[in-house]
């Protein structure tokens, strides 16, 4: 395919009105010139053309992106760079135009940042791999991969496939736009930054290397975008596996491996894009499920949405909580969790039954609220006088009156019906 002549490609009315569409639709926060996508059409009807023609004559100089840190579970923090809403623009009628090029190139069992594929595909490969003799796993953890690529590598890989010199151009200059922390400006010589449009891209492209490479060696593996995975027969094989290869990303592709978190261990020893897994005797084979620390933290949010000293709601607890157990259950459906999800129902139902009693406040109250859903007077006064969230919410009193359905009625989803409806086994 010739790549020589892309920018007319990209600066096309479709394109261009594409591009627009996905950056209202992906909406995000302003970058440092503090301009909204609700503004950006305006802009770009005054000014667009001009955006055109500093694009065709190299003049068109991305802003720095804004620095923002998101607390990670281990203690440390993601750093995440949010572009301008024109930057963003722009990123995306390049990407959009490249990666049909570079798809034709991509590993298929890379799975990362790719049209039609997600992780839970990644996943249902490493399970196959796993079931097909390979008992060991290669956990291959990149230190801060956004942040260290180095740009000569990446536009060297770059432009054995791209020709057009003004694409390269444009490509190259939000790589060194830079970035703003606390209002001062600093310098990117390495990293693409980790929000930008065509930073997924990007990633794909270096790590496409990688991905090369273990195919010429034959290992299996499995990567979404820096979570890498791969499967061998033996615990020496992977021993040298693990050498060899974090040798070449390091020497070759300029990366670091992190040497705490990566390690060589049996499937049900790892974590892999939140899931864990097991081997079923019955089924003879192995099994994914909600990694352990996965359900912590969704029990965590849960405690959270469900605290009775939140000022909000019943009624927006609930609907929050729908939006976390949707979520969850539609990332992690391809796992083993029916126990799980009946566990956790009734967790959140007791939860849930604790913040109806809070909010009745007043002892007669209560007693007339247990009356109206049925309880006898007697039982009704003596319960609505007893001390305790936890030990009244846990009487059978109160969960024949404040029962699952009601709560059901009352909006409330139950994460094994959801799961049950929408599940894929393994």
């Amino acid at each position: 395919m010739d790549t020589s002549s892309l920018m007319e490609q990209i600066l096309s009315k479709e394109n261009l009105n594409a591009a627009y569409l996905q950056v209202v639709r992906n909406k995000g926060a302003a970058g440092v010139d503090g301009m909204t996508v609700d503004e950006l059409g305006d802009y770009l009807s005054e000014n667009g053309e001009n955006i055109k023609d500093q694009l065709r004559t190299r003049k068109y100089k991305p802003q720095p992106v804004r620095r923002v840190e998101i607390p990670k579970a281990d203690g440390g923090v993601r750093k995440l760079g949010v572009p301008t809403v024109i930057d963003r623009f722009v990123q995306q009628a390049v990407a959009q135009v490249l990666t049909p090029i570079f798809e034709e190139q991509f590993h298929d069992h890379s799975y990362g940042f790719r049209p039609d594929r997600c992780a839970q595909q990644a996943v249902l490969k490493a399970l196959e791999m796993m079931n097909d003799g390979h008992s060991w796993i290669v956990d291959i953890d990149l230190a801060k991969f956004f942040d260290t690529v180095d740009h000569d590598k990446l536009m060297t890989i770059f432009g054995r496939t791209i020709k057009d010199g003004d694409v390269i151009s444009v490509v190259r200059k939000i790589l060194v736009s830079g970035v703003m922390i606390d209002d001062e400006y600093e310098d990117t010589i390495v990293g693409t930054p980790q929000g930008g449009n065509i930073s997924p891209l990007l990633a794909n492209i270096m790590l496409n290397e990688l991905d090369k490479e273990l195919e010429a060696r034959g290992l299996d593996f499995v990567r979404y975008a820096d979570d890498l995975i791969i499967m061998v027969g033996s615990k020496q094989a992977a021993e040298r596996v693990m050498k060899s290869v974090t040798r070449f990303i390091e020497e070759k592709l300029g990366l670091k491996v992190n040497a705490e978190k990566s390690k060589v261990d049996k499937p049900k020893g790892i974590k892999y894009l939140g899931f864990g897994f097991y081997f079923d005797p019955f089924a003879k084979g192995y099994k994914a499920r909600p990694h352990p620390k996965a359900v912590e933290k969704l029990k965590a949010q849960i405690r959270k949405l469900t605290c009775r000293s939140w000022g909000v709601s019943n009624a927006y607890k609930v609907q929050k909580l729908n939006q976390l157990i949707r979520g969850w259950i539609n990332y992690f459906k391809i796992g083993n969790m029916k126990g799980l999800c009946a566990r956790l129902d009734g967790n959140i139902r007791y939860r849930m039954r604790m913040c109806i009693w809070k909010h009745w406040k007043r002892p007669k109250n209560r007693e007339k609220m247990l009356i109206k859903l049925g309880l006898n007077k007697r039982s009704a006064h003596g319960i609505s006088y007893a001390k305790g969230y936890a030990r009244v919410c846990k009487s059978w009193n109160i969960c024949k009156c404040i029962n699952n359905e009601r709560l059901a009625k009352f909006g409330l989803i139950s994460m094994l019906d959801y799961y049950t409806a929408r599940c894929v086994t393994c």
